[in-house]
């Protein structure tokens, strides 16, 4: 049975009149990860902040297993020594070697410490000194000092947001062994759903600094609560309240392009014609339209004589 690391209850945060959190409540099992999303302002880099006791919550209360986590207000030095905060702005000591900045940080074995920089993709770079590195690399060393004072929960801030696709990949493939190998528990914030669909165990949706919705991946995306949570992770339809009824899709307005379906002419579906396509190689996506509005569909493996504008067919929903 999974054990409960961290719990958020009623957290909020104004800035002056308006609300950046508002009753924020979820929990985190050991072991999780979490990812949070939301469009720029939703307050998920200020929710990292309080969850990392970096800043102070007007109200409610943040605990990892069982105990409170104290915001900068009631400590002399803000943050809790359990949980590690990678920030988008993380800084490293200058003119020294990246050996001497691990060591100088580690609670570790060197064993472990040996372990650490191989899953970090940094034991190559530990004679250079640290006005030498690349950007990438960088972020790598800072993660690694997080690491090296054996967090119990990681919190990574928007981490591929300034990296090339090589350094994304890298970072991408040392976060997976974080899980995988270390087993620590972590809390992302991504704007891609690249970098949060394949990856999380459970998505929080924040708008205006309230969650919308929260589930799987795959509920937030074949299930999306509304439009914005919907676009947060694509393309997708907004049908009529009759153009659903009609398509039968049992009450979903919001509805995935994959979702519906060209069904052969003996069979249920909205009669439609085809107003576009983009033929995309192993896929082609069509705007469709019906009789109460067009529809974009995706339609994996086309067949040998594509879809051409001003065709007649008839559009499924998938249940």
């Amino acid at each position: 049975m999974a054990k409960l690391l961290l719990s958020l209850t009623d957290i909020q945060k104004s800035n002056g009149t308006d609300f950046v959190l508002s009753g924020i409540d979820f929990q985190q099992q050991k072991g999780e990860k979490i990812a949070l999303v939301g469009e720029t302002g939703s307050g998920k880099s200020t929710l990292l902040k309080i969850i990392a006791g970096l800043e102070q919550p007007d109200q409610g209360e943040v605990r990892l297993l069982g105990q409170r986590v104290a915001g900068p207000h009631e400590t002399l030095v803000a943050g809790h020594a359990g949980i590690g905060y990678l920030s988008q702005h993380f800084d490293l000591p200058k003119f020294l070697r990246v050996e001497q900045v691990l060591r100088y940080a580690s609670h570790l074995s060197e064993k472990s410490s040996r372990a650490l920089n191989r899953i970090c993709r940094i034991d190559h770079l530990l004679t250079r000194k640290t006005h030498e590195l690349s950007g990438g690399e960088k972020q790598r060393i800072a993660l690694a000092r997080l690491l090296s004072a054996k967090p119990q929960l990681l919190l990574l801030d928007e981490p591929y947001a300034h990296l090339d696709a090589e350094m994304k990949a890298t970072l991408k493939a040392v976060v997976d062994d974080l899980a995988d190998k270390l087993k620590i528990s972590l809390i992302l914030v991504s704007h891609d759903p690249d970098d949060t669909l394949p990856w999380a165990n459970h998505i929080v949706v924040l708008r205006q600094g309230t969650i919308v919705q929260r589930g799987t991946p795959s509920q937030v995306y074949n299930e999306p609560a509304n439009a914005y949570a919907a676009a947060l992770f694509g393309e997708f339809n907004l049908l009529t309240p009759a153009l659903a009824r009609q398509l039968q899709t049992k009450g979903a307005s919001v509805v995935r392009p994959e979702r519906l379906k060209i069904v052969g002419t003996g069979k249920n579906g909205v009669p439609g014609t085809v107003h576009s396509v983009r033929y995309l190689g192993n896929h082609q996506t069509l705007v469709v339209a019906l009789p109460r509005s067009p529809v974009l569909l995706r339609v994996w493996a086309p067949p040998r004589q594509p879809f051409t504008p001003g065709q007649k067919v008839r559009v499924a929903y998938v249940r």
